[in-house]
């Protein structure tokens, strides 16, 4: 009888994208295993594609996770008593988890990535913080202009995402505005001040492995430190990433890569109300500037 192995992760797009290289890293440790991801059901086709998911089982948070007698539990959600818990309660035969049962401690200041890969060796599995990849671009689709974000501390305005795409619609390139069903108004509103027909407003009508499809396509991306960032990574699709809040050393994409990190150097309240100050203190024109140099060079 194979294996089994649990793993936690019951949060959003770009959270599960950052545990990819970790998942891989489980699914080298046991090969003839049978690996379940618990995360919402919403990206099961998605984490099909890493080759390290057997099954998902839908649990949106750190649980209660529907789940009995896995031989092994990992916790890449947290490290609090709840998402603990949640897997303790599913009776595993080992828990693989920071701060509990000899696990390692949890540092603050190290990159998400990297933060689930070092639990894992911990353990004795050796992890890659580079295995992110789920494809690579052909730089033959549309640009793709992304303003939401889960928080409306890394929601850079409106006006100037518009800006931004109408610029790169006079460079006779294809702009798309992408968002998810609760973000379709801003995306209808970014199109609208950018002059862009109403047909290249994509919110609401992809699902995250449309959105996928879409980026692992695109000729460059721009959007604010959210999961469809983490999808320009996973593709190494150009892109340029707005922080605001969090340190891009904390969750920007890989250092090398094809893409441009813009950070005015402040730290915030990553769940605040309104947009974070130091976010604010990106201008327009250097976006513009950054997104027509990659357009450039990848010509």
């Amino acid at each position: 009888m194979a294996l089994e192995v649990l793993v936690l992760r019951g949060l959003g797009l770009g959270d599960l994208l950052t545990a990819v290289p970790a998942l891989r890293a489980l699914r080298r440790a046991f090969p003839g295993g049978r690996i379940t991801l618990a995360a919402p059901a919403v990206y099961r086709e998605l984490m099909a594609r890493t080759g390290a998911v057997d099954d998902l089982v839908d649990v949106s948070g750190p649980g209660p996770v529907p789940y009995d007698g896995p031989d092994v539990a990992v916790n890449l959600h947290g490290r609090g008593p709840r998402s603990v818990g949640a897997l303790r309660r599913t009776r595993p035969g080992r828990l693989l988890s920071h701060e509990v049962d000899g696990g390692p401690p949890w540092r603050e200041a190290v990159h998400e990535v990297r933060r689930w890969c070092d639990l894992l060796e911990w353990y004795g599995l050796p992890a890659d913080p580079g295995d992110l990849s789920l494809g690579t671009s052909d730089l033959r689709g549309p640009v793709v202009v992304h303003p939401g974000a889960a928080s409306p501390a890394r929601r850079w305005p409106s006006g100037r995402f518009a800006l931004v795409a109408a610029a790169l619609r006079r460079t006779g390139a294809d702009v798309v505005v992408t968002g998810g069903p609760a973000e379709t108004a801003l995306a209808r509103e970014v199109a609208g001040l950018a002059g862009l027909p109403a047909a290249s407003v994509l919110a609401g009508r992809t699902g995250p492995a449309g959105l996928a499809d879409l980026v692992g396509g695109a000729r460059l991306v721009v959007c604010g430190d959210t999961g469809v960032a983490h999808l320009a990574a996973a593709y190494r699709t150009p892109s340029v990433v707005l922080f605001g809040p969090t340190s891009p050393a904390l969750w920007g994409p890989p250092v090398g890569g094809p893409h441009v990190t813009l950070w005015a150097g402040r730290t915030g309240d990553p769940h605040a109300a309104a947009p974070d100050p130091g976010l604010l203190e990106i201008e327009t024109p250097e976006v513009v500037d950054a997104a027509l140099e990659l357009l450039k060079v990848r010509a």
